[in-house]
């Protein structure tokens, strides 16, 4: 397939493809703060997890790196589109800062709900924010240097001693009852959103993205299931055999997140490549509405927040407990007594949630493409 530049400032597969791990992302959301075992269990300690709930958990590792890379290759989209590297810098700066600005207000307090804020978060949106910045400081380096760049960082990162500041998740107290949480470690995140911006180029320039994507999906799958096959290196936890196949299958997929891995990364953008080439050719009712998601991702992510914690406290009280019962800062708002849904009624939940934010995301996708020539716009 020929194309210009110009046909690359909206590829619907990308979209469609944010859209399937915006919406799983709530899955994982709805389980932190609504499952029962939610601030007991960890979801994969394969000592006490279930197939059910430790998969609940694993295929939404999927979101952050695919929303980091894919926020990568939109910026690159985005500045050849412009071509005028001064204004481009000027924005992704300005957006960077902004994106900051949003972790450590909106996004935090939908998270925990505590006026006092007493846990400050850095994550995913602060993470891309980081690197956004770097992208705008960096931007006159040809994007093989940037993308190699962050190469090196996700091959490498396994190699240093864990508690490296910028490469480790850490917890840094504030005060008496302030705490910041790095729980996305910049360096190792910026390294993705590096080579999703190195990846633009070859998306570019590429005759057929369908086959680039599939042969990168397929390379990296392989190159991880050597790798953790031989436990030879990339993820500081081996798998290790079982007492059952379904222990063994887990062990064997159950890779670092915090911070992202080498193995995590191979898993998870292995797999975001195959989906890209299989949303070549999606057509039908089920990627019309994945488009919407993935087209007002930061939209749908600061609402989706609001909406889950707000029917956390609908549960809570159908259950039975008061507003005072509420214990903020980490509990998220969930009484010291058991309170929660089985995993099933967590699925119900996600699944309406999902379902009752799409109108809403729907109504901002028109607004957003009426009024895209607006300057506040660009920066959501």
């Amino acid at each position: 397939m020929n194309a210009s530049n110009s046909d690359f400032s909206r590829i619907a597969s990308i979209d469609i493809v944010r859209g399937f791990v915006m919406v799983i992302m709530a899955l994982d959301h709805v389980r932190d703060l609504m499952h029962v075992d939610s601030l007991t269990q960890d979801p994969t300690n394969l000592a006490t997890t279930t197939p059910a709930l430790f998969f609940t958990r694993w295929i939404t590792h999927l979101c952050a790196p695919t929303f980091v890379f894919l926020a990568g290759t939109s910026a690159y989209l985005s500045i050849l589109k412009t071509k005028d590297n001064k204004t481009s810098s000027r924005f992704l700066i300005s957006r960077g800062l902004w994106l900051i600005l949003l972790e450590f207000t909106i996004v935090n307090f939908g998270i925990w709900f505590d006026i006092q804020f007493r846990v400050w978060l850095f994550q995913v949106i602060a993470a891309i924010g980081l690197g956004f910045i770097v992208l705008g400081a960096a931007i006159r380096l040809p994007s093989t240097v940037l993308g190699l760049g962050g190469l090196t960082m996700v091959c490498l990162h396994n190699l240093l001693p864990p508690s490296i500041p910028l490469f480790a998740v850490n917890a840094i107290p504030l005060g008496q009852e302030t705490t910041l949480v790095i729980g996305y470690p910049p360096l190792p995140w910026l390294g993705i959103m590096l080579l999703g911006y190195g990846f633009g180029n070859y998306l570019v320039k590429s005759e057929n993205r369908e086959k680039l994507v599939l042969r990168l999906g397929i390379a990296c799958l392989l190159i991880f299931a050597i790798l953790r096959a031989t436990n030879f290196y990339g993820d500081p936890s081996p798998w290790s055999t079982q007492k059952n196949t379904w222990l063994a299958v887990m062990s064997f997929l159950n890779v670092t997140k915090y911070p992202p891995s080498l193995l995590f990364s191979l898993l998870m953008l292995g797999t975001m490549f195959l989906l890209l080439g299989l949303a070549e050719h999606l057509k039908g009712r089920i990627p019309r509405l994945l488009i919407v998601y993935g087209r007002v991702p930061l939209f749908y992510y600061l609402l989706h927040w609001y909406v889950v914690h707000l029917t956390l406290f609908a549960v809570l009280f159908i259950q039975g407990f008061h507003s005072n019962d509420f214990v903020f800062g980490f509990r998220f708002g969930r009484p010291e007594a058991p309170s929660g849904l089985s995993l099933g009624g967590v699925y119900l939940v996600w699944a309406g949630i999902v379902c009752a934010i799409y109108p809403v995301c729907r109504w901002f996708c028109r607004y957003k493409y009426q009024n895209r020539n607006s300057r506040w716009i660009r920066y959501m």
